[in-house]
């Protein structure tokens, strides 16, 4: 089952499910119902614009932004889907913090909700560090259906991994 691995943490009956939606080549029918169009955040400008939106409409009292944009380093299938990085330093007698959120380029062409919850998981990170009881509600309350659609983006890693990337969506 390493097919599974980003669910792996599921119940068996859950991975049974997937499993059966893989043997009859219906994942990419399921996804596609779910999230029948990609985002249309395309650009890194874009992408900051609609980063801060959500950071002033949410978690105000968090520090800014610095810089927001999609990076083609980040390895989503082996490392990560997007990266916070709080970043200080001395300049004369000043204490100077850059923040910044880095999101896997192949989230360009993905369903909004997935480009959400990416941005709400990092964006929690500024105000809890640890995924935690309060890291999680924050995701909540930002995004409501924060756990489906984080269950939906493993979905989808998983037909990555199997399929190759929906072509609806790029």
């Amino acid at each position: 089952m390493d097919s599974l691995k980003y669910i792996n943490h599921y119940s068996e009956i859950t991975k049974k499910q997937v499993l059966e939606l893989i043997k009859q080549e219906k994942l990419t029918q399921h996804l596609k119902k779910k999230y029948p169009n990609p985002h249309t955040i395309k650009t890194d400008k874009a992408l900051f614009a609609y980063v801060n939106e959500i950071k002033n409409s949410n978690i105000k009292n968090a520090p800014s932004l610095s810089k927001v944009l999609y990076d083609g380093k980040i390895n989503v299938i082996h490392n990560a889907l997007g990266t916070h990085h709080f970043i200080s330093r001395v300049q004369g007698a000043k204490l100077k913090s850059k923040n910044e959120i880095r999101i896997s380029s192949i989230f360009k062409g993905a369903p909004m909700e997935f480009l959400e919850m990416i941005v709400v998981h990092e964006l929690s990170h500024f105000k809890a560090k640890e995924h935690n009881r309060a890291f999680y509600s924050l995701c909540e309350y930002m995004q409501p259906s924060y756990h489906q659609v984080e269950f939906d983006l493993r979905l989808y890693l998983t037909h990555i991994d199997i399929f190759g990337k929906i072509d609806e969506w790029n």
